[in-house]
């Protein structure tokens, strides 16, 4: 490998916000082996890089090999990119993937543009697009089928690749830059609830979330609705009396605000679960087994995974619920998360004034 004080990484992780976070603690340990880390993301994890530690410049490019649903091949678009790349004058590239993805394709425009070093986890024959072939961690559950968690696995690539943990570094999520919404005095000790996700079928959904909030309110807590713009119909419906409805309301960063002074955070299998565990609050996760809970929970805070861990839909990686009435996450009552949330943070604290 190059000298580590002139070295220049790119990590890619061409994904959504939620998997750029788990990204986070590898992309530290790159930076501690390398002079500068710049890093590659799809526009929908843009937000998340822009907040991440360690990271120089953000490379944002939608390719036609990643994605829920990808827009075609543009050759004008992948020249444009080896051009960054090859300007980038990158003496190594990191390719981080998830279970369904190819580092090959990314692999090959590095070698294109110049890369003399690629690094990816391939279960396929690279040939020679990878100087080192990490091989796939299986994905593992709470039922022990062994594996490891998705931030183990990209941290595991990184340590094929010759890099060491970072002294002092607990391997947590973390970002920087975050901050309050202007205008809006929440206090702290609240708890909220995030209803949506960009993947219908691990979302807690507009009907059960209320219930949650509902009964979240009846025990003393102030409650917090937080969505994404376009969804604030579900905000109205999901805020209980005297709850404060931030649904479509917040930037990224200020959503990481409002999940830091939280007591706790109720959410399903999303990126705002990971951005909550980023700012160190504890979190009741929602989940739906359409892939495991060992491999996709918040990493590195106070954890309650409610749900049918066993359900039909297990492991389907369904984007929509395979079964009628979401019965994974429909069972979950606002008592059971009355009663998670108490078990993470105690008695409620977050009483509005």
């Amino acid at each position: 490998m190059a000298d580590p004080t002139h070295r220049r990484v790119l990590a890619v992780r061409l994904d959504s916000d939620g998997d750029v976070l788990l990204a986070g603690p590898a992309v530290r340990r790159l930076r501690g082996g390398a002079a500068a880390v710049d890093l590659l993301v799809s526009p929908a994890g843009a937000a998340a890089a822009a907040l991440l530690p360690g990271v120089g410049r953000v490379h944002v490019a939608e390719v036609p090999w990643a994605g829920a649903d990808p827009a075609p091949a543009d050759p004008e678009a992948l020249d444009g990119l080896l051009h960054r790349l090859r300007v980038g004058r990158y003496d190594e590239a990191v390719v981080f993937t998830s279970f369904h993805q190819s580092p090959l394709p990314m692999a090959l425009l590095a070698k294109w543009a110049g890369v003399p070093r690629v690094v990816g986890t391939s279960d396929c024959a690279p040939g020679s697009l990878l100087d080192v072939r990490h091989r796939r961690l299986p994905e593992g559950d709470d039922a022990g089928e062994g594996g490891g968690h998705e931030v183990e696995a990209m941290c595991a690539l990184v340590e094929a690749a010759g890099y060491a943990p970072v002294p002092g570094d607990d391997g947590a999520l973390r970002v920087t830059g975050w901050r309050r919404p202007r205008g809006r005095h929440l206090g702290t000790g609240y708890v909220v609830v995030h209803p949506t996700a960009s993947v219908p079928a691990r979302a807690i959904g507009a009907d059960r979330a209320a219930e949650h909030a509902q009964a979240l309110a009846a025990a003393g807590w102030h409650v917090v609705v937080t969505g994404g713009p376009g969804e604030q119909d579900v905000g109205r419906r999901v805020t209980p009396l005297g709850g404060t409805d931030l649904t479509g309301r917040t930037t990224f960063p200020e959503l990481a605000g409002v999940l830091a002074d939280a007591a706790a955070v109720v959410v399903g299998n999303t990126g705002p679960a990971h951005l909550a565990a980023a700012v160190g609050t504890p979190v009741v996760s929602v989940f739906a087994p359409v892939v495991p809970a060992g491999r996709w929970a918040p990493w590195g805070v106070p954890t309650v995974v409610l749900g049918d861990q066993g359900a039909a839909c297990r492991a389907t990686r369904a984007r929509q619920c395979p079964v009628a009435g979401h019965p994974c996450v429909s069972g979950v009552t606002g008592d059971d998360v009355v009663r998670a949330v108490g078990s993470l943070v105690g008695a409620a604290v977050g009483r509005a004034s």
